[in-house]
């Protein structure tokens, strides 16, 4: 029976797929918010009266964009309205979680198996690369079905 951790990896996986066909896109140097109301021809005044801010209001929300500094609820108000979603999430930089994981998991074991070998070598004992590379995935492979929380450190 698949572990239930597995299964929910596998539901994020098949959330999040559809954006990893998505090219990486950049944020415009003044943000989004500037970006798209002038696209818009839309005025500061404008869209601070959907807001019910003031010009200045919005210029600050915009530099707040532009810095990083926006949190996400005043995003999203902003797309409401200018009658736009806001979409926000995480995407896996190569592949799925799942990958992300399979990745970690192996460092891990590695880590593990050589220092042991390490070791083992000092005290005259060490074994062979084809036993080391089994080692490895076996201990990758446990270490994946435990979802050890000692694979983020």
């Amino acid at each position: 029976m698949r572990n239930k951790k597995m299964l929910l990896i596998e539901q994020l996986d098949q959330k999040l797929e559809p954006f990893q066909r998505t090219t990486i896109v950049r944020v415009p140097n003044k943000g989004w918010i500037n970006t798209v109301r002038t696209a818009l021809n839309m005025t500061m005044a404008q869209l601070g009266a959907k807001l019910n801010i003031t010009r200045q209001g919005v210029k600050r929300i915009e530099e707040s964009e532009a810095k990083g500094t926006i949190s996400i609820k005043s995003l999203k108000e902003v797309g409401e309205a200018m009658e736009l979603k806001f979409v926000y999430g995480f995407v896996p930089k190569n592949g799925t979680i799942n990958n992300l994981i399979n990745v970690k998991a192996e460092d891990l074991a590695r880590k593990i198996v050589q220092r042991t070998n390490q070791n083992m070598k000092l005290e005259d004992q060490g074994i062979s690369d084809e036993k080391i590379n089994k080692s490895i995935s076996d201990l990758a492979d446990e270490i994946k079905r435990e979802m050890r929380k000692s694979l983020w450190d």
